[in-house]
């Protein structure tokens, strides 16, 4: 450890580094820290000669960051969100740790999220952070703990709890569906449908599994559920929805089933996915266990047809 400290920068070094090359100034960068510009011209040059190389290519009043300067940067970047976050989770909980939770946006905000207040009851001294990601990420370089990930248990460098498959529904606006009199499976190859970006085959697979021959699904695209649950409601198409959670604008009347027995099993899974390195974190492995109980107890709601 003594051998590795030689090679760590100091923060305030690495600090004007990360403001210089965000900023591809060092006056900007100057400015933000409250330094003179001087000052952060000194550090730069500390960091080059403790690197021995040029991070910066100096060009009259401008600078521009070397290729190996640019990977430098986004390691340096991360290095230091993980140690802003660690204080900050230190901060919020300084008796019971912190978890800090990418969730997918639906899931979070309709599944999630009503829940928690159970966890916190069972682990009054742990602190959730969420925050929202729809596409797998590395966890060396974003900081977090632990993500909901929808799809196969394909994550390199991280390990699986599988929590539950899902069921979707072919969905629209009650009035949408009297207006274009659907009734099977292929009614809606003539209908406007409503595509999820995360999942471009999302429709491909359902008129597969149910038997109708399709090369091309053409409609609307949104990223989130929710959206596509809100355009359908709005009668702008017909949108292939998780029923577990869609159930407040299914109970309430705004969505109904365009078709009946439309329902499908999705062929991925919802899982939670860690770090290796994060495996005996006790905050995780609380939360984890949790989970496990929580998707025993809750089921799919029933959609009316």
């Amino acid at each position: 450890m003594a051998l590795m400290r030689r090679f760590i920068p100091s923060t305030g070094v690495l600090c004007a580094f990360e403001a210089s090359a965000r900023l591809q100034s060092f006056t900007a960068a100057a400015a933000e820290l409250h330094l003179t510009q001087s000052a952060v011209s000194r550090q730069i040059r500390s960091l080059e000669e403790t690197l021995g190389s040029q991070l910066f290519v100096r060009e009259r009043q401008t600078i521009r960051l070397t290729t190996a300067g640019e990977a430098y940067a986004r390691d340096i970047r991360g290095a230091l969100d993980r140690i802003s976050q660690a204080t900050l989770g230190f901060r919020a909980s300084p008796h019971g740790g912190t978890l800090q939770l990418a969730v997918l946006p639906t899931f979070g905000t309709r599944w999630l999220a009503p829940r928690l207040a159970n966890f916190f009851a069972a682990h009054p001294g742990v602190t959730v952070n969420l925050t929202t990601r729809l596409e797998p990420f590395d966890f060396r370089s974003e900081g977090l703990d632990a993500a909901v990930h929808f799809g196969t248990a394909v994550w390199p460098g991280a390990q699986f709890e599988t929590l539950m498959s899902e069921t979707v529904v072919p969905a629209c606006s009650p009035a949408f569906r009297r207006a274009l009199k659907l009734a099977r499976p292929a009614d809606l190859l003539g209908a406007p449908l409503l595509h999820l970006s995360t999942r471009p085959g999302g429709w491909r697979d359902w008129f597969h599994a149910k038997g109708v021959v399709t090369d091309h699904v053409p409609g609307m695209l949104v990223d989130q559920f929710a959206m596509a649950a809100q355009a359908a409601t709005a009668g702008l198409g017909v949108a292939l929805l998780p029923r577990f959670l869609m159930e407040p604008e299914f109970s309430g009347g705004h969505l109904v089933p365009a078709i009946a027995r439309g329902e499908v099993e999705s062929s991925s899974r919802y899982h939670l996915v860690w770090p290796t390195s994060r495996a005996s974190y006790p905050p995780l492995v609380a939360f984890a266990a949790w989970l496990k109980q929580e998707v025993a107890k809750a089921g799919e709601p029933h959609i009316p047809r």
